[in-house]
């Protein structure tokens, strides 16, 4: 790939040359106006750079409040790292556990927090703003697959689900986990790792209780560590070729979007597609 790239892109260094994966970040690009240039007549001066400094640049999601013609350029910029022929399909994402199978593009957002497609003119985008994203092929690049990790998700068994669906065996599958909220700022209740550790007494290491400042002294909350929750349903389900980029999302909030520190927010996007060679 010749094309530059600008701060708010890290290209994926995946294993096989047939699969092209990006993620962003909410640093600005080139083509983006200073806050406050885009127009919005029911919004004054002051209160147009208040509201778009909550998304503050590279917002991929067009459902957070932002300027819809900021975010559609924002979407399009995209296409340039891609394949000449590949459109990106999005997803209204819904914390649960459906697998789409994409078969041809679709202009209007899928319902769905994971997706496969095994067709090459076709990239899959999945949003995030502390939820882990997670990205799959097979070892020969014939299929590809993305997954919304929220703690929801992945307590209704969706990188499973996802899985079961794709037409490889589980060790001929390698996967990617993205920037998400860390595990030192994840706060949860006991319903939540109790959840987990109904399903397997392993996921208790990825829980670390504390005493909440913010709540009942009596009521012990817990840090959870997504990337290890999803991390050990990889490995139990066979595939065991995972490569992880551990930014927290939460902690640096001059690179990524955050909706547990921010509430009103943008949403970064992992994007994977194959590409002929």
């Amino acid at each position: 790939m010749t094309t530059k790239l600008p701060d708010n892109i890290t290209m994926i260094n995946w294993p096989t040359d047939h699969v092209l994966a990006f993620t962003t970040n909410r640093l600005p690009s080139p083509h983006q106006l200073p806050v406050g240039n885009l127009q919005d007549s029911s919004l004054t001066t002051l209160k147009q750079k208040e509201h778009r400094s909550a998304f503050s640049a590279f917002n991929q999601g067009d459902h957070v409040g932002d300027c819809a013609e900021h975010v559609a350029l924002n979407r399009k910029s995209l296409l340039q790292y891609l394949p000449k022929q590949a459109k990106i399909q999005w997803f209204e994402q819904v914390h649960g556990n459906h697998v789409a199978e994409v078969l041809n593009y679709e202009n209007k957002a899928i319902v769905a927090d994971a997706a496969i497609t095994r067709n090459p003119h076709i990239a899959l985008a999945i949003m995030t703003a502390d939820c882990l994203p997670i990205l799959l092929s097979n070892k020969e690049g014939s299929e590809v697959a993305a997954i919304h990790g929220g703690w929801r998700p992945l307590s209704s068994n969706i990188i499973a689900r996802t899985i079961t669906k794709m037409h490889s065996s589980p060790s001929d599958i390698v996967a990617w986990m993205g920037p998400c909220i860390g595990a030192k700022r994840f706060e949860v209740g006991q319903e939540v790792k109790d959840i987990f550790c109904q399903m397997s007494a392993d996921f208790s290491a990825a829980f670390s209780p504390f005493k909440s400042t913010l709540s009942d002294l009596k009521e012990l909350k817990y840090w959870a560590d997504l990337q290890h929750i999803a991390k050990l349903q990889l490995l139990n389900l066979g595939v065991n070729n995972i490569m992880q980029l551990g930014d927290c999302t939460y902690s640096n909030k001059e690179k990524y979007y955050s909706y547990r520190r921010d509430n009103i927010t943008g949403r970064m996007a992992s994007v994977i597609c194959l590409k002929s060679i």
